[in-house]
């Protein structure tokens, strides 16, 4: 078995304001989902990340999944093919925002825009 993910951040952040929420965040989606063994956490990590560039969510939840990708195994190149992939149907600026982020993450100088 894997290594058990656990979260706190619910409680941590929520857990006065809205229980119910840090509950289903920290023991139900990380608890249970992202512990569920059907799917390797390294593909949970990418198809995370892919659903999060589909919404259009560019915040701090999509770095914090871009680097937990990073930590389970996701190599450079493969987000690399990944965001590529997931641009041609999701659309062109979500895949330029995932990547500059992802180029933060996997520690790649971003250059300045051109004039």
């Amino acid at each position: 078995m894997a290594e058990k993910i656990v979260q706190t951040a619910g409680r941590n952040q929520l857990g006065e304001f809205a229980p119910m929420f840090a509950h289903l965040n920290d023991d139900v989606l990380f608890g249970e989902v992202w512990n569920e063994e059907t799917i390797d956490v390294k593909i949970k990590c990418i198809i995370t990340v892919v659903s999060l560039m589909a919404s259009g969510i560019t915040d701090s939840s999509l770095t914090y999944h871009l680097q937990n990708a990073k930590a389970h195994g996701v190599s450079r190149e493969e987000i690399a093919a990944i965001i590529t992939h997931a641009t041609m149907y999701v659309g062109w600026p979500k895949g330029w925002a995932v990547f500059r982020l992802a180029k933060e993450v996997w520690n790649e100088e971003i250059p300045e825009l051109t004039k």
